[in-house]
């Protein structure tokens, strides 16, 4: 894991398309501003594991196979 330190608005760069910006610090909750493509699905990790969990749990009821693609992408807030 690469660990990286970064004060309020300084940015990180993910490739040539994701740029990741601390935007506050207070106390110990950081909130950073994500700019990325909108075809790029960002979750927080909870809610990933929360989909992946209703995923495999549906594909179980349907008797189908986990092909760990991942969540299915819901629908993107505008």
């Amino acid at each position: 894991m690469l660990v990286l330190s970064r004060k309020r608005d300084q940015s990180i760069i993910v490739g040539e398309e994701i740029k990741i910006t601390v935007v506050d610090v207070r106390g110990d909750t950081v909130q950073l501003g994500i700019d990325a493509p909108r075809a790029i699905a960002i979750y927080r990790e909870e809610i990933y594991a929360a989909i992946r969990a209703a995923n495999e749990e549906a594909a179980e009821r349907q008797g189908l196979d986990d092909d760990g693609a991942g969540p299915a992408t819901p629908p993107r807030r505008a």
